[in-house]
């Protein structure tokens, strides 16, 4: 039986209580451009293991961030997407772009002075 989560008053918080974590920002990263299979997210979410890789899959999953669609047949293959609610946090991830490439860039022009 699934402990059932406490929904924070502040909205911050409760945005961070689903995405807070560095992995699952690199996962949605990566399914913001389409349906991805676990290797294939294992290879672009480098770093990360299998075990975290699946754990946070389950929780986004149960957070109904993301689908996971199983094929019936052997090997068995499984794979991953967004859903609506998952893609409403693709502006969330563009700011996030747009704010590490201009903190990239300054820090890069501080640097070389």
């Amino acid at each position: 039986m699934q402990k059932e989560k406490k929904i924070p008053e502040c909205p911050v918080e409760m945005t961070l209580q689903l995405i807070g974590d560095k992995w699952k920002v690199l996962i949605i990263r990566d399914l913001l451009t389409g349906t991805k299979r676990f290797s294939e997210l294992m290879r672009s979410v480098s770093g990360i293991t299998q075990k975290v890789l699946t754990s946070h899959l389950r929780a986004m999953e149960a957070d109904g961030l993301v689908n996971r669609k199983v094929y019936p047949q052997v090997p068995p293959k499984v794979e991953y997407s967004l859903t609506e609610t998952g893609m409403s946090l693709k502006p969330i991830l563009d700011c996030m772009v747009e704010w590490g490439t201009e903190y990239t860039q300054k820090t890069l022009n501080q640097k070389s002075r």
